[in-house]
């Protein structure tokens, strides 16, 4: 079971890893992705795709 577990934490990790990676993250801090904890990676990408969605409603919201 415990394998199971670390198995499924690392996938996920590298999942979020990758999409970071897309997103132009390498690092945060003076800290590799890879060194980072599951909740530190979650965090990240909940940041970013908050980041990215604020960009897009404020083009949404700016008639042409």
């Amino acid at each position: 079971m415990k394998n199971l577990l670390q198995s499924a934490v690392q996938l996920k990790k590298q999942k979020l890893i990758n999409k970071l990676i897309k997103s132009g993250i390498y690092k945060k801090g003076n800290k590799h992705l890879y060194e980072l904890t599951l909740s530190d990676l979650e965090n990240e990408y909940k940041y970013i795709e908050k980041k990215s969605g604020d960009r897009n409603k404020k083009w949404s919201l700016n008639p042409l």
